[in-house]
């Protein structure tokens, strides 16, 4: 029986060969990954595929030209792009305005527009950094609310954190930190002083109904190479798919929720089945339980707001184990792994106690204190 010899083709932009099943065409080209990822993004809002230089978004925001004429506007006096549901408009003006400027209009700029995104600042030491976008409610969207807690949050002198509008929120504001190691969340971060500030204030995440918390991871830390990351997603798709029992009642959501702000993509036979789905626009977009659309990124949108501290030192610890379990085995091994297993493999006090609150760990379940 003859061998049959596996097509090589050129990237049409930068001639590389490469064999057919690596290259991706898109508008009549045949794109390698390293080219489809610098000379294409895809549209935070519809998931279609766009050149570069049609992006009528910006870098963290790429957006395809009907969905910014659909959904989007500019800020009038800062040229920010906006939602059309978060522009505001001063004394009965018709020109959209984002939430800094029409803040700033008011002396106010604590809390920062939707889409406010300052130069990253990484802390702490190692290769895995984690960004917390933490949803707080019920307490009012206050300048002097966020402007206290940012002073506990940054009282050593270091930016941690910093304050933005969130238009699913009726009275309350996000709280988001800079990248950081999981080290420095647990040691570093003031994360109990910050959590009882927010209580003092009368604001509730978990009890509220409206609340996420999102862990951002960067894409670095999950492979040397483009291929080697996306493989790594891949993965930890397919880790979700398969465990959803166990990670719905560990992110405390409703299924409702989760259809609203964190849909599944669905259950497939291989890894790399549902990550082609997903950049494919899978179902919600970036409303997905891992948001993909973020060039340095990926986002874990699964889980449920609080104010408990356990609990978001957990959430954190259980991300960095799936990304290692990942990261280290094979697809054909991640598709063996259950559960149990996997559980029966974490070893931080913080994340088994709340395995064991959430009666998804291997031993018998303790008592649990209320979240909020």
């Amino acid at each position: 029986m003859k061998e049959s010899k596996t097509k090589c083709e050129s990237c049409s932009i930068c001639g590389s060969v490469h064999t057919e099943d690596l290259l991706t065409k898109f508008e009549g080209e045949q794109l390698c990954p390293e080219c489809l990822a610098r000379e294409t993004l895809v549209c935070s809002c519809c998931g279609k595929r766009i050149w570069f230089v049609n992006n009528s978004g910006t870098f963290s925001l790429p957006l395809c030209s009907s969905c910014y004429d659909e959904y989007y506007t500019s800020c009038v006096e800062c040229g920010r792009i906006i939602h059309r549901e978060d522009a505001y408009y001063d004394d009965g003006s018709d020109e959209p305005l984002c939430y800094r400027c029409h803040e700033n209009n008011r002396g106010h700029d604590y809390i920062e527009d939707y889409y406010y995104k300052p130069e990253p600042i990484f802390y702490g030491i190692g290769k895995r950094f984690f960004g917390v976008e933490l949803e707080v409610d019920c307490g009012g969207e206050c300048d002097d609310n966020a402007a206290a807690v940012m002073r506990i949050g940054n009282g050593s002198g270091l930016e941690h954190i910093y304050c933005k509008h969130d238009g699913s929120l009726d009275e309350g504001f996000e709280i988001v930190t800079h990248p950081m190691t999981i080290d420095y969340h647990l040691k570093e971060m003031p994360w109990k002083n910050v959590l009882t500030r927010l209580k003092t204030l009368h604001y509730l995440s978990h009890q509220a109904g409206t609340c996420g918390l999102h862990i951002h991871v960067n894409r670095t830390s999950l492979g040397e190479t483009y291929e080697d990351q996306e493989e790594t997603i891949a993965r930890i798709l397919y880790f979700f798919e398969k465990n959803w029992d166990e990670l719905l009642k560990f992110s405390r959501r409703t299924n409702h929720q989760l259809q609203q702000w964190a849909a599944r993509y669905g259950y497939k036979d291989k890894p790399k089945e549902i990550l082609d789905h997903a950049k494919n626009g899978g179902n919600n977009g970036r409303y997905s339980c891992i948001n993909l659309y973020n060039s340095n990124t990926i986002e874990f949108r699964m889980f449920r707001g609080t104010l408990k501290l356990n609990t978001i030192i957990a959430t954190l610890q259980l991300v960095n184990k799936i990304c290692d379990v990942a990261y280290s085995l094979s697809d054909e091994e991640i598709k063996n792994m259950s559960w149990t297993t996997f559980v029966s493999g974490c070893e931080e006090p913080e994340l088994i106690e709340y395995l064991k609150e959430r009666r998804i760990y291997v031993n018998e379940p303790i008592d649990t204190e209320e979240e909020i």
